[in-house]
């Protein structure tokens, strides 16, 4: 089945190959990031036809933006099915005395807010399809914290929360939430940590029909 995919953080290494796995699956993308030439790059490499891609660049800080997003695309596609939610980043190194407010805001606004706008936002339309997926990548670290990593756990279990809470909050409307644990990716294919094809592996099937009763998890992807 043909479905509407939406994913922030497309221009990465992660989200590149998220992008031309479900691309190749026949599903149409909806990629959301800052870097328009970006974009533009991986459109090319996608080569989809017009009506099956949505680009734009935008704020995701910025919740009327998000909003208006929400609403364009699905007036271009009549319904959305799943986000896909990639965008983040890490701030650590120093213990908690050491830490400034303006990196423990920057965590918050890459993970929490974007997280929450994205939400609000898209939330609704995937619900009415009666078929959804939410899904983010975190690490473990929001169970058991390590040191110096206090801004970036804190960000993280927020947003985990949001999406755990979103899980709870839908669960009799077919939409699933779940997380992916890893430890650290492996982008350059050293063996050392999980490699994005392994994250993209689990992601398709949680986008299985089999997979419709994993909701509310946190899916370890790690040794």
């Amino acid at each position: 089945m043909n479905r509407t995919i939406v994913i922030t953080g497309a221009t990465g290494v992660l989200g590149n190959l998220v992008a031309k796995t479900f691309a190749k699956r026949g599903h149409n993308l909806v990629l959301l990031g800052k870097d328009q030439s970006k974009l533009d790059a991986l459109a090319r490499d996608l080569d989809l036809p017009a009506e099956r891609l949505y680009i734009q660049a935008i704020d995701l800080l910025n919740g009327e933006a998000v909003h208006a997003s929400a609403e364009a695309v699905h007036s271009k596609f009549g319904s959305v099915h799943a986000l896909i939610h990639l965008v983040g980043g890490w701030t650590g190194g120093r213990t908690i005395p050491e830490s400034s407010a303006e990196d423990l805001e920057t965590m918050l606004n890459q993970h929490v807010w974007t997280t929450f706008h994205l939400l609000q936002s898209f939330t609704p339309h995937i619900a009415k399809s009666k078929w959804g997926r939410v899904i983010i990548v975190s690490k473990p670290e929001t169970i058991h914290p390590s040191a110096k990593t206090a801004l970036y756990t804190a960000a993280k279990s927020a947003q985990e929360s949001l999406v755990l809470t979103l899980a709870e909050e839908y669960k009799e409307s077919g939409l699933t939430a779940n997380i992916i644990h890893v430890k650290s990716i492996d982008t350059t294919y050293t063996g050392k940590g999980t490699s994005p094809a392994e994250i993209v592996s689990t992601m398709e099937y949680l986008f299985s029909d089999e997979a419709g009763k994993v909701n509310g998890a946190r899916i370890p992807l790690y040794a």
